[in-house]
């Protein structure tokens, strides 16, 4: 080999590597945008923690985010059903009362007026009973004609149902039926009208005070009184996991003013409606807080037993990268080759999300995506 024929050899060789090096037309076949290869020469993905990804056949719990609220059954707001001002307030916020307790009095006029109706009903139907007794006497003697008779049943049976209708009314108004039912020279009819408590429970709630004009407007609450004993837990599930809920099925709540505590509660309700925007339908969910420890509308999460009705896959949540509103996971498709994908999870614990689509058993994905995703070792 002459002198000319080595350099030339050199040549060649430098520059085959010059075009490696600089991605030329001859480098050999490289690795999509968004595809990683293990075989990096800066050997940073040496570092790379991989799982593989399994169906379990059976979640132990399906854990939904919720709040506490009243108990419906243990729980009213009450108005009052009649016009007047009022003369004294019974109660105070944050006051335990029993059903049947009175809560205020007003004095109103309602009452009033719609006694002398009640009244002058009375007066008006023995007089037309007498005038129709008068009148049947009178046919069966042949002294009035057919016609008188039945002016005066009709009179009669109007007037029976003016009476009805008077006293109705009282009853509306919360007058006592056992009064009504007394003489009308012994009944004794006040103004003053006071509203009750409809259920045992404690005041959460007073908007009244004495000397207001209260009623006419159904949507003043006056008061509100609950049972705290008794709360419920509100939470929305979706609804390919409805099958796994009944009722009467036992539950636990957690919140975050408790840490490491667990509430019992008891399924009580299951929406029929879905909501058209989340797609999910309302859970409810009795607990027990004789400790008084839950306050409606915290925070909190409802962990609802599943069995082993179907199997489902859970990955770390430190596995999926969230970007642009999206979770990508990076799965490895060759050895040492990882590329990303989008996928929908939903979190069921801390540090443990399940998987709705875009993966299946028996992949391989990176256990750490979110930290090789800060440090730029995989690609967004």
């Amino acid at each position: 080999m002459n002198l000319k024929t080595l350099v030339s050899g050199v040549v060649s060789i430098l520059w085959c590597l010059f075009s490696v090096a600089c991605g030329g037309p001859d480098t050999p076949s490289t690795v999509a945008d968004k595809t990683l290869s293990a075989a990096s020469p800066t050997g940073s993905l040496s570092r790379i923690e991989t799982l593989l990804v399994t169906a379990s056949p059976a979640t132990p719990s399906l854990t939904l985010s919720a709040r506490v609220t009243f108990a419906e059954n243990w729980f009213a707001k009450i108005s009052s059903p009649l016009q007047g001002r009022v003369l004294d307030v019974r109660v105070k916020l944050g006051q335990p009362v029993k059903a049947g307790d009175v809560l205020l009095v007003v004095d109103t006029p309602d009452i009033a007026t719609a006694y002398s109706d009640y009244v002058k009903e009375i007066s008006e139907l023995s007089l037309a009973k007498r005038n129709y007794e008068l009148a049947l006497d009178l046919y069966r003697d042949k002294a009035v004609p057919l016609k008188e008779l039945k002016q005066a049943e009709n009179d009669f049976n109007r007037e029976k149902a003016e009476f009805r209708q008077a006293k109705e009314r009282l009853l509306t108004l919360r007058v006592s039926a056992a009064e009504l039912e007394k003489p009308l020279e012994q009944q004794i009819i006040s103004s003053r009208f006071e509203l009750k408590s409809p259920l045992t429970g404690t005041v959460v709630e007073r908007s009244v005070t004495p000397g207001q004009l209260v009623g006419g407007d159904t949507t003043q609450v006056l008061f509100t009184v609950a049972d705290l004993d008794k709360l419920q837990v509100v939470a929305d599930v979706y609804e390919r996991d409805i099958d796994v809920i009944t009722i009467g099925q036992e539950s636990t709540a957690t919140v975050e003013a408790w840490p490491g505590e667990r509430f019992s509660a008891v399924i009580a309700a299951i929406g029929d409606v879905v909501d058209p925007v989340t797609r999910t339908i309302k859970v409810r969910a009795w607990i027990s807080n004789a400790e008084r420890k839950l306050k409606p509308e915290m925070f909190a999460r409802l962990t609802i037993p599943m069995g082993d009705q179907r199997s489902v896959i859970l990955i770390p949540q430190q596995a999926v990268v969230v970007t642009g509103g999206a979770s990508l996971v990076y799965v490895e498709v060759t050895p040492g080759r990882f590329e990303p994908r989008e996928i929908k999870v939903e979190k069921v614990s801390t540090d443990r999300v399940r998987v709705l689509e875009g993966l299946t058993a028996g992949e391989h994905i990176v256990a750490r995506g979110a930290v090789l995703q800060r440090t730029g070792e995989l690609p967004s």
